[in-house]
């Protein structure tokens, strides 16, 4: 594998691409959207440029692709961040041109169905940070969250070790986009309680790997930028589930899948996302809600006793679908630090 390279990063004043590689959910819901682009420029101070599909629902794999590759090649453009994530990111990776994504190297920022792209870019040597959408992160309702914030601010500016702090509170339950009252005030949230530490008995130092587990899932099924497993070896892993709420019994079998593919014992540490335990189509109760994320942290822990039982796990990192969220570099360095319960990355 080529050396991963960390792409010159954005200034204020700068201008960057907001694209939407997967569902062009804009188009139908403009408030959350208008909203990060908002923040984008007056508190980011970033000149934000939309490509042709940014704002177009099912537009084609191959203009999602053209899209793409116009951001990267244009030298203007200093960051490609995205709308929002969807379901059919896969269809578009074989339209990418690999070459002129490597020749043209920029910060990517996105997650959910945008670790289709964040995968490809990493094979393709180019350090790309998972979270920051404009429309869920940037399009918070009533401001931003400040820890979400700050570490988005570090990834998108700065360069260097930034460590990851718990989140004092969090939410995920969620209002309705196309009311503008949903806009008025900010989100519930409920206490965080703190990372839960697993064989948190030693420090690991690897390069970041992962994304939203359901997407993983897909690209191993598609054969699609994922790499034979010893390619990972001291790898970082880091993975987090979305609003379609998996089933523990799901999650085991995805990770089973991995573990029988040689890919889980190859990492000696893995990130676990707080699990996204709220969806308007599964709106559970606060009881409900805590028992599904120990269920899911149980089917993990199942699958790694299995299949890599010395593993080091840290879980309810705020990396995933859940607010506040922490960016993460994948491609790039990662530091676990069990004794100490520390997690450092490297933007």
């Amino acid at each position: 594998m080529t050396t991963p390279l960390y792409p010159a990063k954005p200034r204020p004043g700068d201008r960057v691409a907001v694209l939407s590689p997967s569902s062009g959910l804009p188009g139908l819901l403009p408030l959350p959207h208008e909203l990060g682009l908002r923040r984008l420029r007056d508190d980011f101070g970033l000149k934000t440029v939309e490509y042709p599909t940014t704002r177009t629902m099912g537009s084609t794999p191959e203009a999602r692709a053209a899209d793409i590759h116009a951001a990267f090649a244009d030298p203007d453009i200093k960051a490609v961040i995205s709308s929002i994530g969807g379901d059919d990111q896969l269809t578009v990776l074989p339209h990418l041109d690999r070459d002129l994504l490597r020749a043209h190297p920029k910060p990517f920022f996105g997650y959910s169905d945008n670790t289709n792209l964040l995968l490809f870019l990493r094979n393709a040597g180019i350090v790309g940070y998972h979270g920051g959408s404009v429309m869920v992160e940037l399009g918070r309702p009533g401001a931003l969250n400040p820890l979400t914030e700050a570490s988005l601010r570090a990834a998108l500016f700065t360069s260097g070790e930034y460590e990851l702090t718990p989140a004092v509170a969090f939410g995920d339950v969620n209002r309705p986009w196309e009311d503008p009252r949903t806009f008025e005030s900010e989100p519930e949230m409920e206490p965080g309680g703190g990372w839960i530490w697993h064989n948190g008995d030693r420090a690991v130092e690897g390069i970041g790997w992962g994304g939203n587990l359901e997407i993983i899932s897909w690209l191993l099924m598609a054969d699609r930028a994922v790499l034979p497993a010893d390619a990972y070896a001291g790898n970082v892993l880091f993975l987090e589930t979305s609003e379609d709420m998996p089933r523990a019994e799901e999650v085991y079998w995805i990770l089973r899948g991995m573990g029988e593919r040689g890919l889980l014992r190859q990492f000696p540490a893995l990130l676990m996302g707080r699990a996204k335990a709220w969806s308007f189509e599964k709106p559970l109760n606060a009881r409900e809600r805590e028992r599904f994320r120990l269920q899911q942290r149980e089917a993990v822990l199942r699958a790694l006793g299995q299949y890599a039982p010395d593993t080091m796990v840290v879980f309810d990192v705020d990396l995933g679908h859940t607010d506040p969220q922490l960016v993460v570099p994948v491609g790039g360095r990662v530091r676990v630090d069990g004794p100490a319960r520390r997690i450092t990355v490297t933007y």
